[in-house]
């Protein structure tokens, strides 16, 4: 059985991984030479890799962790003449971003439904809050994505999942065999943002229709959980994708994908595949070294 391979869009390239190889690939633009460098992987939370809902929860610090390591390591690939953020600014960059989300899809959201008629029970209010959220959530990605920079992300995301596509479709790692592939894929995790939104609703309203201050103190306390979830619900999905009413279900995940991708151009989709050819020589490589590896 083939491994899955997933990746990440990063600063002017592609970050794969396969297992515990990662490899992260970007056109360095002084020169538009193609670097690849390794990533190790940091699984600090291994042994609760078995573990459903628990699995969920530290994979996604895992996930997080390795996503911000190959955003530093791309800017300094693509930039290595420009000056580059310290940790302490990666912190407080991290830090700032999580306050703003907080502010602006759970704390604002409760305050402005408060405002609407018809919210006085826990059903209603969680549905309308729950709707707020997600429509702030649509706006957010839909002005980001006017942004040039953001956009080129984008592009690279759309890459990686056409590139992903061809592996998968066992298919040779060419422009032209990933050019034919769409950029939408459902182990995306943009399709986990949209699972975790729904989630959430469901969750949230087991905590009634308390204060403001409990609402938000409830939402926090539940993250973890709406995270465990939620991450047990993709993973599911993803192995019975073959069923129907799976596909019917994971159909909102692709369309917001619609959003968070964008066609790549040639260059792009190059980056791609040799991040993905990095993971799998590595792979064959380790094999080759150790025929006891199954």
């Amino acid at each position: 059985m083939k491994p899955s391979i997933g990746g990440q869009a990063i600063i002017e390239g592609v970050m794969m991984q396969n297992g515990d190889r990662i490899a992260v690939a970007v056109r360095r633009q002084s020169d538009q030479e193609i670097l690849v460098r390794p990533l190790p992987a940091r699984r600090r939370f291994k042994k609760f890799g078995k573990m459903p809902f628990l699995r969920g929860l530290f994979g996604l610090y895992d996930m997080m962790s390795l996503g911000l390591r190959a955003l530093n390591l791309s800017a300094q690939l693509a930039f290595p003449e420009d000056e580059q953020m310290t940790k302490g600014g990666t912190f407080f960059t991290f830090t700032l971003a999580v306050a703003i989300a907080v502010g602006a899809f759970i704390v604002l959201p409760i305050y402005l439904t408060g405002f609407i008629p018809g919210t006085d029970n826990t059903i209603g209010f969680n549905l309308i809050e729950g709707g707020m959220r997600l429509l702030f959530f649509f706006v957010y990605l839909v002005l980001i994505s006017r942004m040039k920079d953001i956009h080129r992300v984008f592009q690279y995301h759309g890459a990686e999942h056409k590139v992903v596509h061809t592996y998968e479709a066992d298919e040779e790692l060419t422009v032209e065999n990933a050019r034919k592939h769409t950029t939408l894929h459902p182990r995306c995790g943009t399709a986990f943002l949209m699972t975790v939104f729904v989630i959430a609703i469901l969750i949230f309203s087991l905590v009634g229709n308390p204060s403001p201050w409990i609402k938000i103190l409830s939402r926090l306390l539940l993250l973890p959980v709406v995270a465990g979830v939620s991450y047990e619900v993709l993973r599911y999905s993803g192995r019975h994708y073959n069923r129907l009413w799976v596909r019917i279900l994971a159909q909102p995940g692709l369309w917001l994908q619609k959003l968070t991708t964008a066609d790549p151009d040639n260059d792009m989709i190059e980056v791609a595949i040799a991040s993905m050819k990095q993971v799998l020589e590595s792979s064959q490589s380790a094999v080759a070294s150790n025929p006891d590896i199954p």
